[in-house]
């Protein structure tokens, strides 16, 4: 085989990296410090028996992520405004409502986690590092153009290998934990019902559509690049673009959720502790287990996971209720330009940290938090599927049979689970 010169091996890796953004910033937000904690709380509980929900939800995370990409390419604008355009207000009303209580839930129960994992590492006030974080996310996103902050976005997802550093320092049983991911093990009880649609909740989640779908608007008016819709004889390696981009974002969440359940599994659940209430008590929990470094890498990505996924969690509330209003909806207006979009960022983040201080319970935040992303999301992918596939909206290039027939698996799929924690809790 012909060695791949050193130099060129290089410039491929820094044009993938280049060719890396959307779908990249948002399968790392995906594992926000509310995943963590859900993520820590499955290993902790059930060891490596749900470990292969990551595998079926790994293709069904992508498929619906790259529907939600085509939209905001394919027609230049965001999934509300699709919505508000073309189907009915109630529609849209719902929608919007559910995602912002979900959002700002999960704001709270972030930044939360944020200021707690500061305060383990370097001691102080929690609450004041809380609000701390809120203004330094409110402050970046607000002042900084949309170009700088992409690419801050983009170097923070390296964070995230701290918890892939964690599991080679945990004491993992390779032959056990591999063999979960392909071999099921289903439990029909409420407590294994809850916690497969909180999975589900926290790895196809709504809000990331909203973002995923807004930031490829974003990218057209960065490159001063016309809809999909209306130059389709360029769309060929525009779409191949989202897919790799999507793909690459995907795996990275799977592997990095995967890795934070293959850690507490050994740690904590095999050492019986099966009751995680946030990130930062898992963190503290492997202290005395696996410790000092892994203590401080858990708690170091919970602040670097936060940084990255707060913002997309305020930006796609913003680019939602913008859309909804017809207000300017971008991160690369000045703020005089657009200040409904980022007061809606500042009020989100603000609501969200305010929660820490009127006696909110992180166990329930973050655990239900997952739980209503689970369930409005079948009925949101629904609607997706619905767009996507209207030559309308789409023009020629609605989404193919073939990824329509994953699509409708991926809301099915997220339909059953949230059923069956219906009945059976």
């Amino acid at each position: 085989m012909q060695e791949i010169p050193r130099a060129q091996a290089g410039s491929l890796l820094q044009r993938l990296w280049r060719g890396l953004g959307p779908g990249l910033v948002t399968g790392a937000a995906d594992d926000d410090p509310s995943g963590i904690a859900t993520h820590s709380q499955i290993g902790a509980q059930f060891g490596y028996a749900l470990s292969w929900t990551f595998v079926l939800s790994f293709p069904l995370m992508v498929v619906i992520q790259e529907v939600a990409a085509q939209i905001g390419c394919v027609t230049g604008r965001g999934i509300a405004h699709n919505l508000r355009r073309h189907y009915s207000p109630w529609l849209l009303r719902s929608v919007v409502t559910l995602l912002l209580v979900a959002n700002i839930v999960n704001l709270g129960a972030d930044l939360g986690a944020m200021g707690s994992a500061l305060q383990l590492l370097i001691g102080g006030p929690e609450q004041l590092y809380t609000l701390l974080f809120g203004g330094v996310c409110i402050v970046l996103e607000v002042w900084l153009s949309y170009p700088r902050y992409a690419a801050v976005l983009k170097w923070t997802t390296l964070s995230l290998f701290s918890y892939v550093a964690v599991v080679f320092v945990a004491d993992v049983p390779w032959d056990i934990a591999l063999k979960s991911l392909i071999v099921p093990h289903i439990d029909l009880t409420g407590p294994s019902a809850m916690a497969m649609v909180a999975i589900l909740g926290t790895t196809i989640s709504p809000y990331l559509f909203f973002w995923q779908a807004g930031q490829e608007v974003e990218e057209q008016h960065r490159h001063h690049a016309k809809p999909l819709c209306i130059t389709p004889k360029t769309a060929g390696p525009e779409l191949a673009r989202i897919r790799l981009d999507t793909i690459v974002g995907m795996a990275f969440s799977s592997l990095v959720s995967l890795a934070i359940v293959f850690a507490t599994a050994a740690t904590l659940h095999s050492h019986g502790i099966v009751d995680v209430a946030t990130s930062a008590q898992a963190a503290e929990a492997l202290r005395p287990i696996a410790g000092e470094f892994a203590f401080a890498l858990f708690a170091l990505g919970i602040i670097g996971t936060g940084l990255l996924a707060v913002p997309v969690l305020t930006g796609s509330a913003a680019y939602a209720v913008s859309e909804v209003f017809g207000w300017a909806e971008t991160l690369d207006a000045k703020p005089n330009d657009a200040r409904a979009f980022y007061a809606t960022i500042a009020v989100a983040t603000m609501l969200g940290a305010a929660l820490n201080f009127i006696g909110l319970d992180p166990v329930r935040a973050l655990y239900w938090a997952a739980v209503v992303n689970g369930v409005l999301a079948a009925p949101l992918m629904a609607v997706m599927m619905l767009i996507v596939r209207n030559p309308r909206v789409m023009g020629r290039l609605t989404l193919s049979r073939s990824m329509a027939i994953w699509g409708w698996a991926a809301t099915a799929v997220m339909a059953a689970a949230s059923l069956a924690f219906f009945i059976l809790n």
